[in-house]
Protein backbone atom coordinates (compact mmCIF):
# COMPACT_ATOMS: atom_id res chain seq x y z
CA UNK A 1 0.00 0.00 0.00
CA UNK A 2 1.35 3.46 -0.92
CA UNK A 3 2.27 5.85 1.89
CA UNK A 4 -0.38 8.37 0.81
CA UNK A 5 -3.05 5.67 0.86
CA UNK A 6 -1.93 4.50 4.30
CA UNK A 7 -2.09 8.05 5.65
CA UNK A 8 -5.57 8.58 4.19
CA UNK A 9 -6.85 5.29 5.59
CA UNK A 10 -5.43 5.97 9.05
CA UNK A 11 -6.75 9.53 9.13
CA UNK A 12 -10.24 8.31 8.25
CA UNK A 13 -10.07 5.67 11.02
CA UNK A 14 -8.94 8.05 13.76
CA UNK A 15 -11.45 10.71 12.80
CA UNK A 16 -14.25 8.17 12.91
CA UNK A 17 -12.98 6.88 16.26
CA UNK A 18 -12.91 10.38 17.73
CA UNK A 19 -16.50 10.99 16.67
CA UNK A 20 -17.68 7.58 17.88
CA UNK A 21 -16.02 8.10 21.27
CA UNK A 22 -18.33 11.04 22.04
CA UNK A 23 -21.49 9.00 21.57
CA UNK A 24 -20.02 6.00 23.40
CA UNK A 25 -19.11 8.10 26.44
CA UNK A 26 -22.80 8.85 26.97
CA UNK A 27 -24.10 5.32 26.36
CA UNK A 28 -26.07 3.78 29.26
CA UNK A 29 -24.42 0.87 31.06
CA UNK A 30 -27.35 -1.44 30.27
CA UNK A 31 -26.83 -0.95 26.54
CA UNK A 32 -23.08 -1.56 26.79
CA UNK A 33 -23.64 -4.72 28.81
CA UNK A 34 -26.19 -6.06 26.33
CA UNK A 35 -23.74 -5.56 23.48
CA UNK A 36 -20.93 -7.31 25.36
CA UNK A 37 -23.10 -10.32 26.17
CA UNK A 38 -24.27 -10.50 22.57
CA UNK A 39 -20.66 -10.49 21.36
CA UNK A 40 -20.09 -13.52 23.57
CA UNK A 41 -23.02 -15.34 22.00
CA UNK A 42 -21.77 -14.41 18.54
CA UNK A 43 -18.31 -15.82 19.30
CA UNK A 44 -19.88 -19.15 20.20
CA UNK A 45 -22.05 -19.13 17.07
CA UNK A 46 -19.10 -18.20 14.84
CA UNK A 47 -16.61 -20.57 16.46
CA UNK A 48 -16.05 -22.76 13.34
CA UNK A 49 -15.33 -19.65 11.24
CA UNK A 50 -12.94 -18.19 13.84
CA UNK A 51 -11.04 -21.45 14.28
CA UNK A 52 -10.74 -21.91 10.52
CA UNK A 53 -9.27 -18.42 10.12
CA UNK A 54 -6.88 -19.06 13.01
CA UNK A 55 -5.68 -22.25 11.33
CA UNK A 56 -4.60 -20.11 8.34
CA UNK A 57 -2.43 -18.00 10.65
CA UNK A 58 -1.02 -21.08 12.38
CA UNK A 59 -0.10 -22.70 9.05
CA UNK A 60 1.60 -19.53 7.82
CA UNK A 61 3.36 -19.10 11.17
CA UNK A 62 4.77 -22.62 11.00
CA UNK A 63 5.98 -21.96 7.44
CA UNK A 64 7.73 -18.79 8.60
CA UNK A 65 9.40 -20.68 11.44
CA UNK A 66 7.76 -18.86 14.34
CA UNK A 67 8.99 -20.08 17.72
CA UNK A 68 6.95 -22.53 19.78
CA UNK A 69 6.21 -19.72 22.25
CA UNK A 70 4.90 -17.44 19.48
CA UNK A 71 2.77 -20.22 18.00
CA UNK A 72 1.33 -21.00 21.43
CA UNK A 73 0.30 -17.37 21.81
CA UNK A 74 -1.16 -17.31 18.31
CA UNK A 75 -3.33 -20.41 18.63
CA UNK A 76 -7.09 -20.06 19.28
CA UNK A 77 -8.75 -23.15 20.76
CA UNK A 78 -12.32 -23.92 21.74
CA UNK A 79 -11.27 -23.31 25.33
CA UNK A 80 -9.75 -20.00 24.24
CA UNK A 81 -13.08 -18.93 22.80
CA UNK A 82 -14.86 -20.01 25.99
CA UNK A 83 -12.34 -17.91 27.95
CA UNK A 84 -13.08 -14.88 25.74
CA UNK A 85 -16.80 -15.36 26.31
CA UNK A 86 -16.30 -15.69 30.05
CA UNK A 87 -14.21 -12.53 30.02
CA UNK A 88 -16.99 -10.66 28.23
CA UNK A 89 -19.54 -11.87 30.78
CA UNK A 90 -17.29 -10.80 33.65
CA UNK A 91 -16.78 -7.34 32.18
CA UNK A 92 -20.53 -6.97 31.61
CA UNK A 93 -21.18 -7.93 35.25
CA UNK A 94 -18.78 -5.32 36.62
CA UNK A 95 -20.02 -1.93 37.77
CA UNK A 96 -19.69 0.76 35.11
CA UNK A 97 -17.20 3.34 36.41
CA UNK A 98 -18.13 6.02 33.89
CA UNK A 99 -20.00 8.91 35.49
CA UNK A 100 -19.13 7.84 39.04
CA UNK A 101 -18.91 10.92 41.29
CA UNK A 102 -16.97 11.15 44.52
CA UNK A 103 -15.13 13.44 46.94
CA UNK A 104 -17.82 16.13 46.96
CA UNK A 105 -16.73 19.03 49.19
CA UNK A 106 -18.21 22.48 49.85
CA UNK A 107 -15.56 25.18 49.67
CA UNK A 108 -15.56 28.45 51.67
CA UNK A 109 -16.68 30.28 48.51
CA UNK A 110 -19.92 28.28 48.49
CA UNK A 111 -19.14 26.11 45.45
CA UNK A 112 -19.31 22.32 45.74
CA UNK A 113 -16.34 20.55 44.14
CA UNK A 114 -16.22 16.88 43.24
CA UNK A 115 -14.65 14.45 40.80
CA UNK A 116 -16.33 12.46 38.03
CA UNK A 117 -14.84 9.41 36.35
CA UNK A 118 -14.75 9.75 32.55
CA UNK A 119 -13.34 7.81 29.57
CA UNK A 120 -9.85 8.55 28.29
CA UNK A 121 -11.20 8.99 24.74
CA UNK A 122 -9.53 7.04 21.91
CA UNK A 123 -7.06 4.26 22.68
CA UNK A 124 -4.63 2.65 20.26
CA UNK A 125 -3.74 -0.98 21.05
CA UNK A 126 -0.68 -2.42 19.30
CA UNK A 127 -0.08 -6.09 20.04
CA UNK A 128 1.57 -9.25 18.81
CA UNK A 129 0.34 -12.80 18.35
CA UNK A 130 -2.45 -13.12 20.94
CA UNK A 131 -5.73 -12.75 18.99
CA UNK A 132 -7.74 -12.87 22.24
CA UNK A 133 -6.45 -9.34 22.91
CA UNK A 134 -8.75 -8.17 20.11
CA UNK A 135 -11.79 -9.18 22.16
CA UNK A 136 -10.40 -8.40 25.62
CA UNK A 137 -9.26 -4.90 24.67
CA UNK A 138 -12.43 -4.09 22.73
CA UNK A 139 -14.59 -5.22 25.67
CA UNK A 140 -12.77 -3.18 28.29
CA UNK A 141 -12.61 -0.09 26.11
CA UNK A 142 -16.27 -0.38 25.16
CA UNK A 143 -17.39 -0.77 28.78
CA UNK A 144 -15.39 2.30 29.81
CA UNK A 145 -16.68 4.45 26.96
CA UNK A 146 -13.42 4.50 25.02
CA UNK A 147 -13.17 4.03 21.28
CA UNK A 148 -10.31 1.70 20.36
CA UNK A 149 -8.18 1.11 17.29
CA UNK A 150 -6.64 -2.36 17.31
CA UNK A 151 -3.47 -3.14 15.40
CA UNK A 152 -2.45 -6.77 15.77
CA UNK A 153 0.62 -8.42 14.31
CA UNK A 154 0.78 -9.63 10.71
CA UNK A 155 1.09 -13.20 12.01
CA UNK A 156 -2.49 -13.02 13.38
CA UNK A 157 -4.20 -11.02 10.63
CA UNK A 158 -6.77 -13.69 9.66
CA UNK A 159 -7.72 -14.35 13.29
CA UNK A 160 -7.98 -10.67 14.19
CA UNK A 161 -10.10 -9.81 11.16
CA UNK A 162 -12.43 -12.74 11.92
CA UNK A 163 -12.91 -11.49 15.48
CA UNK A 164 -13.33 -7.94 14.16
CA UNK A 165 -16.13 -9.11 11.87
CA UNK A 166 -17.96 -10.68 14.82
CA UNK A 167 -17.58 -7.44 16.79
CA UNK A 168 -18.71 -5.24 13.92
CA UNK A 169 -21.79 -7.34 13.15
CA UNK A 170 -22.96 -7.17 16.78
CA UNK A 171 -22.34 -3.41 17.01
CA UNK A 172 -24.32 -2.78 13.83
CA UNK A 173 -27.12 -5.05 15.07
CA UNK A 174 -27.44 -2.88 18.20
CA UNK A 175 -27.28 0.38 16.27
CA UNK A 176 -23.86 1.29 17.67
CA UNK A 177 -21.34 3.11 15.49
CA UNK A 178 -18.85 0.34 14.54
CA UNK A 179 -16.06 2.92 14.61
CA UNK A 180 -15.93 2.45 18.39
CA UNK A 181 -13.84 -0.72 17.81
CA UNK A 182 -11.79 -0.82 14.60
CA UNK A 183 -9.15 -3.34 13.57
CA UNK A 184 -6.47 -2.24 11.13
CA UNK A 185 -6.99 -4.51 8.12
CA UNK A 186 -3.55 -4.13 6.55
CA UNK A 187 -0.16 -5.13 7.93
CA UNK A 188 2.20 -2.48 6.51
CA UNK A 189 4.46 -1.28 9.32
CA UNK A 190 4.08 2.27 8.07
CA UNK A 191 0.50 2.10 9.34
CA UNK A 192 1.78 1.97 12.93
CA UNK A 193 4.17 4.87 12.30
CA UNK A 194 1.31 7.01 10.98
CA UNK A 195 -1.00 6.05 13.86
CA UNK A 196 1.65 7.04 16.41
CA UNK A 197 1.64 10.59 15.04
CA UNK A 198 -2.13 11.11 15.49
CA UNK A 199 -1.95 13.02 18.78
CA UNK A 200 -4.96 15.15 17.81
CA UNK A 201 -7.20 12.07 17.74
CA UNK A 202 -5.64 9.35 19.93
CA UNK A 203 -5.32 9.85 23.69
CA UNK A 204 -3.29 6.80 24.80
CA UNK A 205 -1.20 4.07 23.20
CA UNK A 206 -0.98 0.65 24.85
CA UNK A 207 1.58 -1.68 23.25
CA UNK A 208 1.40 -5.32 24.27
CA UNK A 209 4.09 -7.72 23.17
CA UNK A 210 7.84 -8.19 23.26
CA UNK A 211 10.30 -5.63 24.59
CA UNK A 212 11.43 -4.74 21.06
CA UNK A 213 7.90 -3.80 20.01
CA UNK A 214 7.28 -1.69 23.10
CA UNK A 215 10.58 0.19 22.84
CA UNK A 216 9.97 0.87 19.14
CA UNK A 217 6.49 2.23 19.88
CA UNK A 218 7.78 4.40 22.73
CA UNK A 219 10.54 5.90 20.57
CA UNK A 220 8.21 6.78 17.68
CA UNK A 221 5.05 7.90 19.48
CA UNK A 222 3.93 11.51 19.91
CA UNK A 223 1.12 10.16 22.12
CA UNK A 224 1.47 9.04 25.77
CA UNK A 225 2.45 5.35 25.93
CA UNK A 226 1.57 3.00 28.76
CA UNK A 227 4.57 0.68 28.88
CA UNK A 228 5.37 -2.87 29.93
CA UNK A 229 8.77 -3.75 28.56
CA UNK A 230 9.07 -7.31 29.85
CA UNK A 231 8.15 -9.69 32.63
CA UNK A 232 11.19 -10.87 34.57
CA UNK A 233 9.52 -12.38 37.63
CA UNK A 234 11.31 -13.86 40.64
CA UNK A 235 10.58 -16.12 43.58
CA UNK A 236 12.61 -15.87 46.79
CA UNK A 237 12.44 -18.98 48.98
CA UNK A 238 13.20 -17.91 52.55
CA UNK A 239 15.01 -20.02 55.15
CA UNK A 240 11.80 -20.94 56.98
CA UNK A 241 9.66 -21.60 53.89
CA UNK A 242 7.28 -24.53 53.67
CA UNK A 243 9.35 -26.40 51.10
CA UNK A 244 6.58 -28.56 49.66
CA UNK A 245 4.45 -25.47 49.14
CA UNK A 246 7.42 -23.66 47.60
CA UNK A 247 7.94 -26.45 45.06
CA UNK A 248 4.24 -26.40 44.07
CA UNK A 249 4.32 -22.63 43.60
CA UNK A 250 7.60 -22.61 41.65
CA UNK A 251 6.53 -25.40 39.29
CA UNK A 252 3.20 -23.68 38.65
CA UNK A 253 4.80 -20.27 38.09
CA UNK A 254 7.35 -21.63 35.61
CA UNK A 255 5.53 -24.48 33.87
CA UNK A 256 1.82 -23.71 33.58
CA UNK A 257 2.34 -21.19 30.75
CA UNK A 258 6.04 -20.41 30.31
CA UNK A 259 5.47 -18.06 27.36
CA UNK A 260 3.54 -15.38 29.28
CA UNK A 261 4.82 -12.28 31.05
CA UNK A 262 3.88 -13.41 34.57
CA UNK A 263 5.77 -16.72 34.31
CA UNK A 264 8.70 -17.21 36.66
CA UNK A 265 12.16 -16.43 35.25
CA UNK A 266 14.39 -16.38 38.35
CA UNK A 267 14.59 -18.47 41.53
CA UNK A 268 16.43 -17.15 44.62
CA UNK A 269 17.05 -19.60 47.46
CA UNK A 270 18.24 -18.81 50.98
CA UNK A 271 21.63 -20.44 51.55
CA UNK A 272 20.52 -22.00 54.85
CA UNK A 273 18.14 -24.35 53.05
CA UNK A 274 19.77 -24.51 49.61
CA UNK A 275 21.50 -27.84 50.27
CA UNK A 276 18.22 -29.53 51.15
CA UNK A 277 15.83 -27.60 48.93
CA UNK A 278 17.63 -27.20 45.61
CA UNK A 279 17.90 -30.92 44.72
CA UNK A 280 14.18 -31.37 45.43
CA UNK A 281 12.99 -28.38 43.41
CA UNK A 282 15.46 -29.15 40.61
CA UNK A 283 14.10 -32.69 40.34
CA UNK A 284 10.51 -31.43 40.19
CA UNK A 285 11.39 -28.85 37.52
CA UNK A 286 13.47 -31.28 35.45
CA UNK A 287 10.51 -33.67 35.47
CA UNK A 288 8.56 -30.91 33.73
CA UNK A 289 11.28 -30.35 31.14
CA UNK A 290 12.70 -27.18 32.70
CA UNK A 291 16.36 -26.37 32.02
CA UNK A 292 18.09 -24.79 35.04
CA UNK A 293 20.96 -22.29 34.77
CA UNK A 294 22.63 -21.35 38.02
CA UNK A 295 25.31 -19.61 40.02
CA UNK A 296 28.44 -21.53 41.15
CA UNK A 297 26.98 -22.17 44.62
CA UNK A 298 23.83 -23.73 43.19
CA UNK A 299 25.89 -25.94 40.84
CA UNK A 300 27.99 -27.28 43.71
CA UNK A 301 24.79 -28.37 45.43
CA UNK A 302 23.01 -29.72 42.35
CA UNK A 303 25.05 -31.02 39.42
CA UNK A 304 22.08 -31.00 37.02
CA UNK A 305 22.11 -27.19 37.09
CA UNK A 306 24.05 -25.75 34.14
CA UNK A 307 26.30 -22.67 34.44
CA UNK A 308 24.49 -19.38 33.87
CA UNK A 309 26.05 -16.85 31.51
CA UNK A 310 26.18 -13.16 32.43
CA UNK A 311 23.33 -12.39 30.03
CA UNK A 312 21.05 -14.97 31.65
CA UNK A 313 20.59 -12.90 34.81
CA UNK A 314 17.55 -10.69 34.26
CA UNK A 315 16.61 -12.44 31.00
CA UNK A 316 13.01 -13.00 29.97
CA UNK A 317 13.17 -16.52 28.56
CA UNK A 318 9.44 -17.08 27.86
CA UNK A 319 10.39 -20.76 27.73
CA UNK A 320 11.12 -23.72 30.03
CA UNK A 321 14.36 -22.14 31.28
CA UNK A 322 14.96 -20.80 34.79
CA UNK A 323 17.95 -19.13 36.44
CA UNK A 324 18.83 -20.12 40.01
CA UNK A 325 20.86 -18.19 42.55
CA UNK A 326 21.72 -18.94 46.17
CA UNK A 327 21.47 -15.77 48.30
CA UNK A 328 22.49 -14.94 51.86
CA UNK A 329 19.02 -13.75 52.85
CA UNK A 330 16.17 -11.37 52.16
CA UNK A 331 18.40 -8.30 51.71
CA UNK A 332 20.49 -9.90 48.99
CA UNK A 333 17.32 -11.25 47.38
CA UNK A 334 15.75 -7.79 47.28
CA UNK A 335 18.98 -6.24 45.98
CA UNK A 336 19.04 -8.83 43.19
CA UNK A 337 15.39 -8.12 42.30
CA UNK A 338 16.09 -4.39 42.28
CA UNK A 339 18.93 -4.94 39.80
CA UNK A 340 17.44 -7.60 37.53
CA UNK A 341 13.67 -7.34 37.97
CA UNK A 342 11.31 -5.60 35.55
CA UNK A 343 8.75 -4.25 38.07
CA UNK A 344 6.28 -6.91 36.98
CA UNK A 345 5.72 -9.60 39.65
CA UNK A 346 7.79 -10.77 42.61
CA UNK A 347 6.91 -13.37 45.24
CA UNK A 348 8.38 -14.57 48.54
CA UNK A 349 7.80 -17.98 50.09
CA UNK A 350 8.14 -17.60 53.85
CA UNK A 351 6.58 -18.28 57.25
CA UNK A 352 8.06 -15.05 58.64
CA UNK A 353 5.55 -12.24 59.08
CA UNK A 354 8.37 -9.73 59.40
CA UNK A 355 10.01 -10.83 56.14
CA UNK A 356 6.70 -10.98 54.28
CA UNK A 357 5.89 -7.41 55.30
CA UNK A 358 9.36 -6.14 54.39
CA UNK A 359 9.09 -7.81 50.99
CA UNK A 360 5.67 -6.27 50.36
CA UNK A 361 6.83 -2.79 51.39
CA UNK A 362 10.30 -2.68 49.86
CA UNK A 363 10.09 -4.58 46.58
CA UNK A 364 9.14 -2.30 43.69
CA UNK A 365 6.86 -4.22 41.33
CA UNK A 366 3.34 -3.89 39.98
CA UNK A 367 2.36 -6.95 42.05
CA UNK A 368 4.22 -8.26 45.11
CA UNK A 369 3.06 -11.57 46.57
CA UNK A 370 3.50 -13.74 49.64
CA UNK A 371 3.24 -17.54 49.28
CA UNK A 372 1.54 -17.40 45.89
CA UNK A 373 2.40 -18.05 42.24
CA UNK A 374 3.43 -15.14 40.03
CA UNK A 375 0.84 -16.41 37.53
CA UNK A 376 -1.84 -14.68 39.61
CA UNK A 377 -0.81 -11.23 38.36
CA UNK A 378 -3.67 -11.06 35.91
CA UNK A 379 -6.72 -8.84 35.63
CA UNK A 380 -9.13 -11.76 35.67
CA UNK A 381 -7.50 -13.33 38.72
CA UNK A 382 -7.55 -9.96 40.52
CA UNK A 383 -11.26 -9.51 39.83
CA UNK A 384 -10.87 -6.79 37.20
CA UNK A 385 -12.41 -8.82 34.39
CA UNK A 386 -10.40 -9.21 31.19
CA UNK A 387 -7.35 -6.96 31.37
CA UNK A 388 -6.04 -4.73 28.61
CA UNK A 389 -2.45 -5.18 29.74
CA UNK A 390 -0.09 -4.93 32.68
CA UNK A 391 1.69 -1.64 33.24
CA UNK A 392 5.14 -1.69 34.79
CA UNK A 393 5.33 2.10 34.81
CA UNK A 394 3.55 4.19 37.43
CA UNK A 395 1.84 6.84 35.29
CA UNK A 396 -1.04 6.51 35.19
CA UNK A 397 -1.48 2.86 36.15
CA UNK A 398 0.66 0.19 37.84
CA UNK A 399 -0.20 -3.47 37.34
CA UNK A 400 -3.12 -5.06 35.48
CA UNK A 401 -5.30 -2.48 33.75
CA UNK A 402 -9.00 -3.05 34.18
CA UNK A 403 -11.95 -0.69 33.99
CA UNK A 404 -10.83 2.05 36.36
CA UNK A 405 -7.40 2.22 34.74
CA UNK A 406 -9.08 2.99 31.40
CA UNK A 407 -10.75 6.07 32.84
CA UNK A 408 -9.61 9.29 34.44
CA UNK A 409 -11.31 11.77 36.74
CA UNK A 410 -12.27 15.33 35.96
CA UNK A 411 -13.32 17.99 38.46
CA UNK A 412 -16.96 19.02 38.52
CA UNK A 413 -18.35 22.09 40.26
CA UNK A 414 -21.86 22.94 41.46
CA UNK A 415 -22.59 26.58 42.14
CA UNK A 416 -25.47 28.90 42.97
CA UNK A 417 -24.28 32.12 41.43
CA UNK A 418 -20.95 32.33 43.25
CA UNK A 419 -18.24 34.57 41.79
CA UNK A 420 -14.58 34.72 42.72
CA UNK A 421 -13.45 37.75 44.77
Amino acid sequence: MERAQIEATVLEMVQKAKGAARSLAAMPAAVKNAVLLDVGEALIAEQPYILAENRKDMAEGEKKGLSAAMLERLRITEKGIRDMVQGLREVAALADPVGEIGEMRRRPSGIVVGRMRVPLGVILMIYESRPNVTIDAAALCFKTGNAVILRGGSEAIHSNLALAKVLRDVLVKHGVDPAVAQVLDFTDREGVDVLLQQEAYIDLVIPRGGEGLIRAVTEKSRIPVLKHYKGVCHCFVDADADQDMAIRIIVNAKVQRPSVCNALEGLLVHREIAGEFLPKVARALHNEGVRLLGCPSSRVICETIEPAAEGDWGAEFLDLILVVKVVSGIDEAMDYIDRYGSRHTETIITRSYEHSQRFLREVDASAVMVNASTRFNDGGQFGLGAEIGISTTKLHAYGPMGLEELTTRKFIVYGAGETRA
